[in-house]
């Protein structure tokens, strides 16, 4: 067994360039960038699903997983004359004492973590400023992912924002944004029903559905800046969520079929009678 992270890292990191070496593995040999792009998401959430569950033994796989793209992205770039892993893993590290000064260097040493985080976008706007001419400036959310799922995404623009002071003052403010947004979509919704629209023309049905669509995002925008304020991932909230739908929805789905019932045979008041049956007994 190996002692340290660092003999394991390398070992990693010599397995690696050994699958994609002239005599090493097809599959590997044929990965790309581009075609590594679904594995790496799907790790990442198999972290996540890991977390979620509270299951350390599978953690430990998935991290290792992870860890495993992000050396073969390296192998492959570095197989291209762009950077190697040492390169990465160095910039990561410079990144971390820069921005952490109040632990690194001689800055006041930070009290809260909103404290860090305001100190945090205060170096990255620096660094921004700094940008060696020739070079597109990176902006204040310029670094949140468009590949995010759409509301961590807006989960993490609210959070950079906010650590320029750009947000609401108090929760309340946040709520009553999010009733506006619930006001405006029942208006929207009340002039769309049923794919019928005032002009009554398929141009016009088009318009009053993307203003629906439009007013449902702003919605769910508002509704992740709450989530934010209250110190909720929305992401993590919603897939307890989607589970435990799940799970109350199967449980009447096998109630129904035990008694020799499909839930297309029943009406919506006896599953909805059901359903509050299955939440009791939770």
């Amino acid at each position: 067994m190996v002692d340290t992270p660092g003999a394991a890292f390398d070992r990693l990191v010599d397995t690696v360039a050994r699958l994609r070496a002239p005599d090493g593995c097809p599959w590997d040999r044929e990965q790309t960038i581009e075609t590594l792009r679904p594995f790496v998401l799907e790790e990442t959430y198999e972290v996540l699903e890991a977390i979620d569950q509270g299951d350390r033994a599978a953690l430990r796989e998935e991290i290792g997983d992870l860890i495993f793209e992000g050396v073969l992205l390296a192998q492959v770039c570095a197989e291209a004359g762009s950077f190697t892993v040492a390169d990465s893993l160095g910039s990561i590290a410079d990144k971390l004492v820069r921005r952490h000064p109040h632990v690194f260097g001689d800055a006041t040493p930070a009290k809260t973590a909103d404290e860090v985080l305001g100190r945090w976008e205060e170096a990255k706007a620096r660094e921004r400023a700094a940008t060696p001419a020739g070079k597109t400036p990176k902006t204040i959310l310029g670094g949140v992912p468009r590949a995010l799922p759409a509301l961590l995404r807006a989960y993490e623009m609210g959070t950079r924002a906010a650590a320029v002071g750009f947000d609401w003052e108090r929760t309340t403010d946040v709520l009553a944004k999010i009733e506006e947004e619930v006001a405006e979509l029942r208006e929207a919704t009340e002039r769309f029903t049923d794919g019928q629209s005032p002009g009554g023309t398929a141009e016009a049905a088009g318009r009053h559905r993307r203003q629906i669509e439009e007013e449902m995002g702003d919605l769910l925008f508002a509704i992740a800046n709450l989530s934010r304020k209250l110190g909720v991932e929305p992401e993590a909230a919603l897939r307890q969520a989607d589970d435990k739908f799940a799970r109350r929805f199967t449980e009447l789905e096998r109630r129904f079929a035990s008694r020799g019932e499909s839930l297309p045979q029943a009406d919506l008041a006896r599953m909805e009678e059901e359903w509050e049956r299955v939440k009791e007994t939770e």
